[in-house]
């Protein structure tokens, strides 16, 4: 049997509706072709059986074979070129772009089709073409037909791909299409891979050489009027590509990873389906958007947030949301489904909706004030409710436990992180009361912010361990009380900071710049090493920053993409990937060192 790839071998590929993961050895092994969270065709990711589509030289990965793997500047194409002891080849990759889409078209009508083009480029290297759909994780098995036209359709369930060729004779076998071909330097050769609904509308036809080059044009044209002044921009760019690539463009929303269920630890069972839009990242992502990628994105995000919300009520605001608001992602496992590296269970859906997670209103109100000019002198209707629903939930409930922002399963608890969103939530409230009618109450508002502080800093603090810890009259030191002066709740040059800093520093830390959780976090957290760059620049120990800085994006994959965590002992990525948080949090920093005082 092949050898599980490994999580950084992965390069990303996305048509701003969905996404794909193809291996340094040419294999798709993810796909979900009508959404982001929808089910895949391709699941090889999570178990052998369950899908894929190799497309690369015979013998790939054996002696003599190089692998080299670029994007096209701010893009997601992907070009990998394979060095063989007989010549070179280049197989470029990309999800299609619909023709003539531009700026902030991309994604709007996304075609659904696999776009792969070989390209020889010195001797003559032997191929193998491999597709083996299984839609439904893997559930499916299609029955595949030849057209006359050289097509090949993959119909089971829901689900039908067309397999298209113009110059390789594609012959269905049983459950897959084998074929074998030879490529000279010079010559071009395009396959490509279309989805449509069974019933619905047709799969659409195009020439995958003419799509290819009109989906790099649609991504440059996207990216090209969205300039980051800051430092690292060779980092930043790319980064803000990912987010892009993750943005579900019919919503806005942005999905927190591209898969489900990829271990946190090898044969561990903390395995999750992030194939959502969290509010907890609200106001790290608005900021990130807003540093490095567009305003109208970070507006569009903004928007559906406030349409995914609704009405406030009794109940909490949901931590996730489906990518066009759905509430109920009810979470089931996939028993059919063995798991990346044999970790089980594989989940679909996220029963986390279901917390109270009392830091939601802050992520939330963080972005209103974030967009306070843009949002008019008094706000409009339902924007007003909102944020006077969100500040009384506020007011009414912060004294309770919740589950925290790491989501945890084991029961409630007074969580420090929760309550510093609680204090924000109360003071953009106050800050906000002029353009929020006359049922604003800022004396009583303000009085609710000044306890919920009190709070924080007489229970939060650990004075034998001279940190705050994760929660109220813990012992257990955290690393999202370095979340504290990124959200201006303490400054990064406070005695009770910057001593919190360097506990974590020292017992989270490790020698190469990586942040665990907590203290039996079995991995890196690659937010976390970023939020103590931007504590550290805060502190103004710059050169210090500087160096976490650059060891820590020197733990991206070769085509610079990161997952949620790294290994402390292999340096591999663990986690789903690519990771919304982690180009968030490298996005953040980089702003941070280049106007530390500027959020």
């Amino acid at each position: 049997m092949e050898q599980q790839p490994a999580i950084s071998d992965y390069g990303f590929l996305s048509d701003s509706r969905s996404g794909a993961l193809v291996s340094k050895h040419g294999s798709i092994d993810w796909w979900c072709p009508h959404r982001f969270d929808g089910a895949s065709v391709f699941g090889r990711l999570l178990d052998p059986r369950a899908g894929h589509f190799r497309l690369a030289p015979v013998g790939v990965g054996g002696q003599g074979h190089r692998v080299e793997r670029s994007y096209r500047p701010d893009t997601l194409v992907l070009r990998t070129v394979h060095h063989t002891p007989h010549g070179s080849v280049a197989v470029t990759d990309a999800l299609a772009a619909e023709f003539g889409a531009r700026a902030h078209e991309l994604g709007q009508n996304s075609p659904a089709v696999l776009i792969r083009v070989v390209e020889g480029l010195s001797g003559r290297v032997r191929m193998s073409l491999d597709f083996a759909p299984r839609p439904e994780y893997g559930l499916l098995t299609p029955y595949l037909h030849e057209q006359p036209d050289g097509t090949v359709v993959a119909a089971a369930g829901p689900v039908t791909l067309l397999l298209r060729s113009a110059q390789l004779p594609l012959r269905a076998g049983r459950d897959r299409v084998t074929h074998e071909f030879e490529v000279s330097a010079g010559q071009v050769i395009g396959v490509d891979v279309a989805y449509g609904a069974t019933y619905g509308a047709p799969p659409v036809r195009l020439d995958p050489v003419a799509a290819l080059a009109e989906t790099v044009r649609a991504w440059e044209a996207y990216r090209e009027p969205h300039q980051y002044p800051g430092r690292y921009p060779e980092l930043v760019r790319p980064s803000a590509t990912v987010l892009t690539g993750l943005t579900y463009s019919r919503s806005g929303a942005i999905t927190a990873a591209l898969t489900t269920s990829l271990p946190e630890q090898i044969g561990g069972d903390r395995n999750y389906d992030y194939r959502f839009a969290w509010l907890r990242d609200f106001s790290m992502t608005m900021r990130a958007l807003w540093v490095a990628a567009c305003p109208h994105e970070a507006s569009r995000l903004f928007a559906w947030v406030s349409r995914s919300i609704g009405r406030i009520g009794d109940e909490p605001v949901p931590v996730l949301f489906g990518l066009e608001g759905e509430r109920d992602l009810t979470e089931h496992d996939c028993l059919q489904l063995g798991g990346y590296a044999g970790s089980r269970p594989v989940r679909i859906g996220n029963d986390a909706w279901r917390q109270r997670q009392l830091d939601v209103p802050g992520e939330v109100m963080s972005a209103v004030w974030r967009l306070r000019d843009y949002l008019g002198g008094t706000f409009d209707g339902e924007l007003r409710e909102m944020v006077l629903g969100l500040t009384e939930q506020v007011a009414s409930t912060w004294h309770l436990p919740d589950r925290g922002m790491w989501e945890a399963r084991d029961g409630d608890m007074h969580y420090l992180s929760s309550k510093v969103l609680c204090w924000l939530t109360m003071d953009r409230a106050v800050r906000l009361a002029d353009r929020l009618g006359e049922r604003a109450d800022p004396d009583r508002w303000a009085r609710i912010r000044d306890e919920i502080r009190d709070e924080v800093l007489r229970r939060g603090w650990n004075e034998r361990m001279g940190a705050f810890t994760g929660a109220f009259g813990s012992a257990e030191l955290d690393a999202s009380a370095l979340f504290l002066p990124v959200v201006h709740f303490l400054p990064a040059t406070d005695p009770r900071m910057r001593s919190t800093i360097e506990v974590v520093e020292r017992e989270l830390g490790t020698d190469d710049g990586l942040v665990r959780r907590w203290s039996t976090d079995p991995a890196g957290f690659v937010l976390c090493s970023f939020w103590l760059v931007e504590c550290l620049a805060l502190a103004g120990e710059r050169r210090r920053a500087e160096e976490l800085f650059r060891q820590v994006v020197g733990k991206a994959n070769d085509v610079g993409l990161f997952s949620e965590q790294i290994d402390l002992i292999t340096g591999a990525q663990l986690g789903n990937t690519p990771q919304a948080l982690s180009h968030i949090g490298l996005i953040n920093a980089a702003w941070r060192l280049t106007e530390p005082y500027s959020f």
